[in-house]
Formats: C-alpha cells, structure tokens, sequence
C-alpha cells in the first residue's frame, strides 16, 4: 500500500532522539510517516525483536536498531507494543526517559497509571490510531498526563499527524469507547465489504464481479464521506428514493435488529474487551 506523499515537513526540526519500540504494522506506519515528514533517520531508535524488511533496510540510511551499551535520554519514546507484551517491554525504556522525555504510547487498553508504574515520573501522552495509518489516512485520539507541557503536546500531535488525523479526549475514561469505534472500526468496515460481496454472490453474481463491486463501492463511499461538506446521514438519504431499491434493502437494515442495533452490541463489546484489557 502506498501513502500519499507529504509535502508537510514538520518534523525536520526535531531535536534530539526518537525511541521506537515496536516496528510492526503501526510502528512501521509510524516511521515512515515520520520519515516523510522530514525527520532524520540518524535520529531514531528502534527497538524490535523481530524487525521487518522496512527497518532492516532502513538501518543502511542510520536507523539503530536494538542497539546495545548505554541508553542515552531521548527527546520521545513511542511505544507501539501488543498490550499484552507490555509488563516486560515498557519498564526497560527507563534509561531512555528524563525529565524533559515524551513517552507517548498506542498501546490498546494500557492506561496511563500503568504506564506512570512502569516508568515513574514521565510526561505521558496515551494515544489510540487505527489502521488507515498503513496509507496516512488514519485517526488517533490521544490524552496526556498532568506532566505534559504544552510543547510536549504539539510534539505528540505532530508525531500522530504523521499518520492522519488527531483529536485529543479530555477523559482518559473515553478511551475504551475511542478504541472499540475508530481502533477497531477498520474491520466492521472490511467485514461490511466481505458481506456485501457474498450477499451478491448469493443474487446470482459471479464472485469475481460480486467482490469486484463491493470492495469499489465501500472505498468510493468512503471517499465520498471523507471529501463531502455534509455528513453520513445526508448521504444515505441521497441515495434513497422513496419506494426504491435502495428503501426496501435499508428497512432490513434499519429495522429491529438491524445494522444499528449490531453495531451497537459490538462496540459495547469492544468497549468491554478494552477495558478487560487494562488490567
């Protein structure tokens, strides 16, 4: 997948180090939005077990990866973890963190009190994105921290920027619902495109010509919302004509039992699971 090119280079004054620990998808979304946005790779550490082809070729333009020896004190340290590697994976960036170090996380469900345990005393911004990273288009919602300076809050934002769009929350409470609608929206949206396709295969489609034009009318759609000066409403009800085909497939789905009402139970699970998560 490709991302669209960035002419905003916000990044190119960053002073000092960035540490990354977890090059997966996200974190190697992370990097190259970064990267695009005109910081150095000089600049950056990377800590991963595993690294990818992304990082290992990137380590021929100066990126350090799992570097051994003494820590030096890093002007940021993104942590992109899975949650559930977090109590063995966070507390040894402490010889990365001073006083002045933003720590700023995308780990689902990791609050900020675990992360102020597992490195005391830091200036925390916790954040969730979602996977339209991969391309530059996603959304992050992120909080911070009582130690967070204004300026460490524009550093984080920037650094989210880099891969999409950022709203920040004023309740860290509101974050187990942020991650169950826009964390783990992408799939109810890909989920929306597999079934579209198999319910015109079972019209009498051909699967490659079913497939086909689901895939292209969810992404058009999307677009379409994303470049619109109106909302998801509005559209809807363009589309739909009194007595039509469109109103006679949206009183199946609208009806009892319908899409909304899905959505809504899976979200409040989500939501669930996130806080499970939290510990």
């Amino acid at each position: 997948m490709k991302r669209p090119k960035a002419s905003d280079k916000s990044l190119r004054k960053f002073p000092g180090r960035l540490v990354l620990l977890g090059a997966g998808k996200m974190g190697s979304a992370m990097l190259e939005g970064w990267l695009a946005r005109g910081l150095k790779p000089t600049q950056i550490t990377v800590i991963e077990p595993q690294p990818g082809k992304l990082v290992k070729a990137l380590t021929r333009r100066g990126i350090k990866l799992n570097p051994k020896g003494k820590a030096a004190t890093a002007t940021a340290v993104v942590i992109a973890v899975k949650p559930q590697s977090a109590p063995e994976a966070v507390p040894p960036l402490a010889p990365y963190v001073g006083k002045t170090t933003l720590v700023l996380s995308i780990m689902a469900g990791r609050t900020i009190d675990f992360l102020e345990r597992s490195l005391p005393g830091s200036a925390i911004v916790r954040a969730m994105p979602n996977t339209p990273a991969a391309i530059g288009r996603g959304i992050s919602v992120a909080i911070g921290n009582s130690k967070i300076s204004a300026s460490q809050r524009k550093l984080a934002g920037e650094l989210l920027a880099a891969i999409g769009k950022v709203e920040w929350a004023r309740e860290e409470s509101l974050m187990d619902a942020v991650t169950a609608l826009s964390g783990s929206g992408p799939a109810y949206v890909f989920l929306l495109a597999e079934a579209m396709a198999n319910a015109g295969i079972a019209a009498g489609l051909p699967p490659a010509l079913a497939t086909r034009l689901a895939q292209e009318t969810v992404a058009g759609s999307g677009e379409l919302l994303h470049r619109s000066a109106v909302g998801a409403e509005i559209l809807r009800q363009n589309v739909t004509s009194p007595g039509g085909t469109t109103a006679a497939a949206l009183e199946v789905l609208m009806g009892p039992g319908g899409f909304n009402e899905l959505l809504t139970r899976a979200i409040a699970a989500a939501t669930r699971r996130s806080r499970e998560l939290a510990g």
